[in-house]
């Protein structure tokens, strides 16, 4: 079969499914009858994500395929390291499936482990490797028949952008460019819909506004921060992971300034009527004016700046700024710009402290490498000084790292191969036999009301910052302002005793 063909094929499954989606009103009318479609934006995944893929799939024994063809590469060993994820998160029934003939991939053979599997991921690369291989052969119906059989269908980066009826960023001179004719059909798990992926961190957010949408206003545009994912039952959407995601064409009105919504993990969303279900928040005894209430003084001409974030049980209910304008490039506000930490920046100079790095690495070099990539940080600095600016998204990326000890392990010395000093006698091991580190180590630890809380101000006495974390109850909050006139430590016990009742 020719590709042209190839893609025809996919456009009348998915345009079939459109129709049989129609025809009922209980039928979706974007996600699958049956399964579940998870959609990953690419970059360092947290365990979260692992954890749902893997349960979704059927639990740790069921068997999960791990298609790594969008990468390029010839040839993929069983053991590949794409498939650490999973692994690491208990799968333990993994196998890598790959090949570059249409015509292995059109055999029962190739096919006959698929129909044995709860789950299929597609890893990233670039997604017109799949189309060419797979698209409208026995492999890809096979994949549609996982989903048949209530099983998980995900996908990162261009194993995201592949799960859509309309794919972006196909052509294979590179993916700036956002659409490519004969690459333009993706394996349709959703219906109606545009993926876009790696948006904040790539500053993509404006290119399903201003390159797609345009000409395909019929289409729904969805898109995801590094490590941030859609869970898709049906119709209905979850967020899960560690940012943000965006919306394109729904029927909500959009964020002021730009031409998208935001969600957030927890959010809910209903892709079928295009509309928002229900925020995080209004499960929760916080609410968003009592919080604004708190910032009355702050984001007016000549006053101070903030920004804010409170999350709970991986879910954020709180993400604003106050008197930050939108950039240029679209990104959220809470995002960019970035504020110079001063004493919050002890997070991460007291993980650097117990990590050992090889020998010539500066300061910088070791956090960028060793804290920033481990959880996906990517638009906070630092130089060799010391000084770190960052933001509250990120800096609650660093949160949900501290909170699963494995993120940050020790590294060995460049002499002898041997383990990092362990700090304390009761350190834990990972997987590796490697120490991983004390998430505790450099915070000032006390309890508020009878809540055990670890904290860091942006000064001495509570001023201008405040970055708190709540251990038992998973929760965290952190406030970022432009002046030390900012009673950032009091903002913070308002909103936990609202919360998690601390008083």
């Amino acid at each position: 079969m020719t590709r042209q063909l190839a893609l025809s094929a996919v456009l009348s499954v998915a345009l079939a499914g459109g129709v049989r989606a129609q025809a009922g009103d209980a039928a979706p009318r974007v996600g699958p009858p049956r399964g579940t479609v998870m959609v990953v934006g690419g970059g360092a995944q947290g365990p979260e994500l692992y954890a749902k893929f893997i349960e979704l799939a059927g639990g740790p024994d069921a068997l999960i395929i791990d298609v790594p063809t969008a990468g390029g590469d010839s040839i993929y060993p069983a053991d590949w390291r794409g498939t650490r994820g999973l692994k690491a998160a208990g799968a333990r029934n993994v196998m890598v499936l790959h090949t570059l003939d249409r015509r292995v991939a059109d055999s029962d053979s190739f096919t006959a482990p698929i129909a044995r599997a709860g789950g299929i991921w597609f890893e990233g690369g670039r997604q017109w490797h799949l189309v060419d291989r797979y698209a409208g052969t026995r492999t890809e119906r096979a994949f549609h028949d996982v989903l048949a059989r209530g099983g998980v269908v995900g996908g990162s980066s261009a194993g995201a952008s592949i799960l859509s009826s309309y794919m972006l960023r196909g052509a294979r001179a590179g993916n700036a460019t956002i659409m490519a004719p004969g690459y333009e059909v993706g394996f349709g798990f959703l219906r109606g819909v545009a993926i876009d992926q790696h948006v904040v961190a790539r500053d993509r957010l404006r290119d399903l506004a201003d390159s797609l949408l345009p000409r395909r206003p019929d289409l729904l545009g969805i898109s995801e921060d590094e490590g941030t994912a859609w869970v898709i039952r049906g119709d209905t959407a979850e967020i899960l992971g560690r940012n943000k995601a965006f919306v394109y064409g729904g029927r909500d009105p959009t964020d002021s300034g730009v031409p998208f919504l935001t969600l957030r993990p927890g959010d809910r969303y209903d892709m079928g009527g295009r509309r928002v279900m229900r925020r995080a928040i209004d499960d929760t005894p916080l609410t968003q004016s009592f919080v604004d209430s708190l910032f009355a003084h702050v984001g007016h001409a000549g006053q101070p700046t903030a920004t804010v974030l409170v999350a709970r049980d991986g879910k954020v209910l709180v993400d604003r700024g106050y008197g930050i304008p939108v950039h240029a490039k679209y990104t959220p506000v809470t995002t960019q710009p970035n504020f110079t930490l001063g004493k919050l920046a002890t997070a991460f100079t007291s993980l650097a402290d117990q990590l050992v790095t090889r020998d010539g690495a500066t300061f910088s070099q070791l956090i960028a490498r060793r804290v920033f990539v481990p959880v996906g940080i990517n638009k906070s600095t630092v130089n060799d000084a010391g000084e770190i600016l960052s933001n509250v998204d990120e800096l609650y990326r660093l949160h949900l790292g501290l909170e699963w000890s494995r993120t940050f392990v020790r590294d060995s010395s460049a002499d002898n191969g041997t383990h990092g000093t362990t700090v304390g006698t009761t350190a834990a091991r990972t997987t590796s036999g490697l120490p991983a580190i004390d998430p505790a180590l450099g915070w000032n630890a006390d309890r508020l009301g009878e809540k055990r809380r670890l904290a860091l101000y942006g000064t001495t006495d509570g001023r201008r910052h405040a970055f708190v974390r709540f251990p038992d109850q998973r929760a965290a909050i952190i406030i970022l302002t432009s002046s030390d006139d900012v009673d950032a430590r009091g903002i913070a016990e308002r909103i936990a005793e609202r919360l998690l009742g601390t008083r």
